[in-house]
């Protein structure tokens, strides 16, 4: 008999990925669902009594915002559970240093530390297969050693997107190219659940198979992604705008979990 998860209080902080971008969906708070939720979903789904899960994650947000904004009122929380993934907007931005912001990184782990609940994070994903991001596959591989060694030093649980095939994919990304679809939200919130040794019923690439996309449509779709998220995303970038500016955690209070279609 598989022995029951010991959490009953996640939180999850972080930037657009933790929020859900790209898997939307309206019967969820915030209107994405994600893998936060789909985690939280599940971890609700095993255990007997309360379980509640807050998301203080905002797209957009720098890590020095994440954890100026998020890291207090987690712990305020009170949680057994924390995933953070945390830099990778700082990352993609031209002349940023990884391990200057791996060194930030490691001092809002030092915070949530003092919560004394198991803490999940990220390893970048490889971006090889990405023609707009393969440039900075060297910056996310000396973060992600980064990651690593904090992982170790404070006995961290690593969900690890470098070494996950099925994500390197066009297909498993929204039509924006920045931001995970839904199937692609389903692979990481397998990703965690392994990773925290929770046994579920997610299979991969449920709930079909994905559709194989023609050279032709693909061209066509690179034209249309360039117009209309590559330029606002520059001009946001050359504004010093965020995606984020005025929004609100979808979820900045611990809660139940309410279940949404099969997967």
């Amino acid at each position: 008999m598989t022995e029951p998860h010991p959490w009953r209080r996640y939180v999850a902080l972080g930037d657009s990925f933790t929020e859900g971008i790209g898997d939307p969906e309206p019967a969820s708070q915030g209107g994405h669902r994600g893998w936060a939720d789909r985690v939280a979903e599940v971890l609700s789904a095993q255990v007997e009594g309360d379980f509640s899960y807050a998301n203080l994650a905002i797209r957009g947000r720098l890590i020095r915002q994440i954890l100026d904004e998020q890291v207090e009122p987690a712990l305020a929380l009170k949680p057994d559970l924390i995933t953070i993934s945390a830099g990778g907007n700082d990352i993609i931005r031209p002349g940023t240093d990884p391990d200057l912001i791996a060194g930030q990184f490691e001092g809002g782990i030092g915070r949530l530390k003092q919560s004394g609940a198991t803490i999940v994070v990220f390893t970048g994903t490889d971006v090889a297969f990405s023609p707009v991001f393969r440039s900075i596959r060297g910056k996310v591989a000396i973060y992600n050693e980064n990651i690593r060694a904090i992982a170790a030093k404070y006995d961290l649980i690593v969900a690890d997107q470098w070494g996950l095939g099925a994500i390197q994919n066009a297909r498993m990304w929204a039509p924006d190219r920045l931001h995970l679809n839904a199937y692609g939200h389903h692979e990481i919130a397998r990703t965690v659940l392994a990773a925290l040794n929770v046994p579920n019923d997610l299979q991969p690439d449920s709930p079909a198979p994905l559709p194989t996309v023609r050279w032709r449509q693909a061209r066509a779709e690179d034209l249309v992604w360039a117009r209309e998220y590559f330029v606002p995303w520059v001009l946001r970038r050359v504004r010093h705008q965020s995606s984020g500016d005025g929004l609100a955690p979808k979820r900045p209070a611990a809660g139940p979990v309410l279940t949404h279609r099969a997967d």
